[in-house]
C-alpha cells in the first residue's frame, strides 16, 4: 500500500481538527458503514447505535489511519465492524445477565455442531479454557467472554498490551490444540 497521506484523506484531515472533513466524512461513509454494521446486527435500534459509536470512534481514533497500512474505506469498514460486534456482545451480556434469550442476536450454526447441544458447547469451552495457563484463562475469558478489547484487557489487568496479545495469540493457539487432540482421541465422534 506505502502511499503517503494525502489531502483527500479524511481520516488525516478528521485528525488535524478539520471540521468540514467530519461531515464530508458522513456523506462518503455512511453507507459503507450502515451497510458494515447491519450485516453483523440484525435489530435496526441496535444498527443505529452502532453506526452512531463507529463514527464517534472514527473521530476519536482518525489519528491512528496509516494510509500506507490500508485505504481509508478499509479502516472505516474495520472500525464499523468492531463497533458493531461490540454491540453484539453487549447485548449478549446484557442477556445472559438478566436470563433471557434475545431475539435480536443472530445464532450462527456452524457445520458439524448443528446436533450439538449449546450446553455442550459451553462446557467444552469451559473445559478447554481449564487446561490453560491461568493468564491465558483471564485474557480469554475477558476477550471472548466479556467482549473487552487487547486494550481494555490492558487497562483492566494492568498487563502490558504486548503481554496481552501474547497471552490472546498463545491461549488461542493451545486451545485449538486442545480441541483437534480431543478430536482425534477415540470415542470422541468428532464432537468438539
Amino acid at each position: 500500500m506505502d502511499r503517503p497521506a494525502t489531502s483527500d484523506d479524511l481520516l488525516v484531515r478528521i485528525a488535524a481538527g478539520d471540521r468540514s472533513a467530519v461531515e464530508t466524512c458522513l456523506a462518503r461513509y455512511g453507507a459503507l458503514v450502515w451497510s458494515v454494521v447491519k450485516s453483523v446486527i440484525g435489530d435496526r435500534d441496535l444498527a443505529e447505535d452502532a453506526v452512531q459509536e463507529a463514527f464517534v470512534d472514527l473521530w476519536l481514533k482518525a489519528a491512528r489511519f496509516d494510509p500506507s497500512k490500508s485505504s481509508e474505506a478499509g479502516f472505516v469498514a474495520l472500525v464499523a465492524r468492531r463497533r458493531a460486534i461490540d454491540a453484539v456482545r453487549r447485548r449478549a451480556r446484557r442477556t445472559r445477565d438478566v436470563g433471557q434469550e434475545d431475539p435480536n442476536v443472530v445464532a450462527v450454526e456452524h457445520e458439524g455442531h448443528a446436533g450439538v447441544d449449546r450446553d455442550d458447547e459451553v462446557e467444552l469451552v469451559y473445559s478447554v479454557l481449564a487446561e490453560l495457563r491461568p493468564e491465558q484463562q483471564r485474557v480469554l475469558r475477558l476477550s471472548l467472554l466479556d467482549g473487552l478489547s487487547h486494550s481494555q484487557i490492558s487497562e483492566h489487568t494492568g498487563m502490558p498490551l504486548g503481554t496481552v496479545k501474547t497471552h490472546a495469540r498463545r491461549g488461542l493457539s493451545q486451545a485449538r490444540e486442545i480441541l483437534e487432540s480431543r478430536r482425534a482421541a477415540p470415542g470422541a465422534g468428532g464432537r468438539a
